[in-house]
């Protein structure tokens, strides 16, 4: 890549200048973060505004330190902080995350990842093996005699929001407008958003809130086996669950359920296309399968910004920090750590250990990483072995988003004169 032109580091001050929207660093972040990481792995990003950590050891340790955490206003008031309040078209949105799983800290958090996380056991998710199965050979069916398609629209987009629409029980043929609201949710995350973008982002909020209200009343009435009727069932027990804790549970479930792993499969697949015959081996190979799903969630994660708010003044890593002040996670830095990962820009199945960050760590740990891990188990592989000479048509490109990082497309053509039937007994669950 070479170094962008946006990068400039005061190595002295440790303070570092690089706009996230620059289309040569998110389109490939890796050398900017060995650059700085080489000059200073804690470093003030000036665009962002707050103190960054890029080792695998300060990231991982962050992670799980409980005097950093996902909430503040529990500690300390807006007015204290020097925070205005917030426009009131945000309202709907703003009512979503204030109950939002992501948002909250223990008791709160415990209380309701309790609720839902018998869902996403890995004895529970392995049992979606067959239908994840089933749904990638549907949507492979119809596109491999067009010869060529962006495997982002036809396949990593649709799998994700199906399945955990599925599991939650929502009517899955609304599954494009879930993807329209959690879209426009999402970007909500983004660099230096704009008015339109807040506006948007609450108009979906209340548009997915009022839909799931209409459809929880009606699954309250005929319950079925689904994760909704679940945590209904939650709601009717005093002091376990509230309407606006289900809602926001749903809205999160469906939104993080899909938008990473959409990522991790793009981002995944294209890993492979540019790489080796060996790793498509690994691939393909029962033993070395499951390594090489974590290397390539390593190599190039879905995301790559996880902010903390400190919970009280303290120094870390040489840096003093205040209560209420915001620090950056740099989870795809900290995979490429080689103090971490001999060699960290190969993909190799056989890394062991293999403690990457691309779920997170500590209490905010990814609830849906064995879901993720499974789809990545299962849909690569069926796809590489019914279009086995798939190749990329062009150099895909990185959506602007830098904290989720994922294409915007990945085309690729592949030849249509023998196309192998499905293998669904291949199937190989992830240990």
């Amino acid at each position: 890549m070479g170094r962008p032109m946006s990068l400039d580091i005061d190595a002295t001050r440790r303070r570092v200048s690089l706009d996230p929207r620059d289309p040569s660093f998110f389109n490939d972040p890796y050398e900017a973060y060995r650059v700085i990481r080489d000059a200073c792995p804690v470093f003030f990003w000036e665009q962002y505004g707050f103190w960054c950590f890029s080792r695998h050891s300060d990231v991982s340790a962050l992670l799980r330190d409980r005097r950093f955490g996902r909430q503040i206003l529990h500690l300390t008031s807006r007015a204290a902080l020097g925070w205005a309040d917030p426009p009131a078209y945000l309202k709907p949105f703003l009512d979503l995350e204030r109950h939002s799983l992501l948002e909250l800290e223990p008791p709160e958090h415990t209380r309701l990842r309790n609720l839902v996380n018998r869902a996403f056991v890995s004895r529970q998710v392995e049992r979606l093996a067959p239908r994840i199965a089933e749904l990638t050979n549907e949507l492979i069916d119809g596109f491999a005699a067009q010869g060529s398609a962006d495997l982002i629209e036809a396949l990593a987009k649709p799998i994700p929001v199906i399945v955990i629409a599925e599991l939650l029980g929502v009517p899955t043929r609304i599954w494009p407008r879930l993807l329209e609201w959690s879209h426009r949710m999402v970007a909500m995350y983004q660099f230096d958003v704009t008015r339109a973008t807040e506006e948007a982002a609450a108009a979906a909020a209340l548009e997915f809130a009022e839909f799931l209200r209409a459809y929880i009343a009606e699954r309250r009435r005929r319950p079925g086996e689904d994760l909704i009727s679940h945590l209904i069932a939650a709601l009717a027990e005093s002091g376990k669950l509230s309407q606006d804790e289900l809602i926001a549970t749903c809205v999160l479930l469906l939104n993080a359920g899909h938008e990473a792993t959409v990522h991790a499969i793009g981002n995944g697949l294209k890993a492979l296309l540019e790489g080796s015959t060996a790793a498509r081996s690994a691939l393909a190979a029962e033993a070395t399968r499951s390594g090489l799903i974590e290397d390539l969630l390593r190599f190039d994660a879905p995301l790559h910004l996880f902010t903390r708010f400190v919970l009280e003044d303290i120094s870390f890593d040489g840096v003093d920090l205040k209560l209420g002040q915001r620090v950056g996670l740099l989870l795809g830095a900290a995979n490429r750590d080689p103090e971490r990962f001999p060699d960290p820009d190969r993909i190799e199945a056989t890394r062991t250990p293999n403690p990457h960050v691309s779920f997170g760590a500590g209490v905010h740990f990814c609830i849906g990483a064995p879901l993720a891990r499974l789809e990545l188990a299962v849909v690569l592989p069926i796809l590489l072995e019914r279009l086995p000479n798939l190749e990329m048509i062009a150099p895909p490109r990185y959506r602007d988003s830098f904290h989720f990082h994922g294409l915007e497309a990945l085309w690729a053509h592949w030849g249509v004169d023998r196309k192998p039937p499905p293998r669904i007994d291949k199937i190989t669950r992830p240990s």
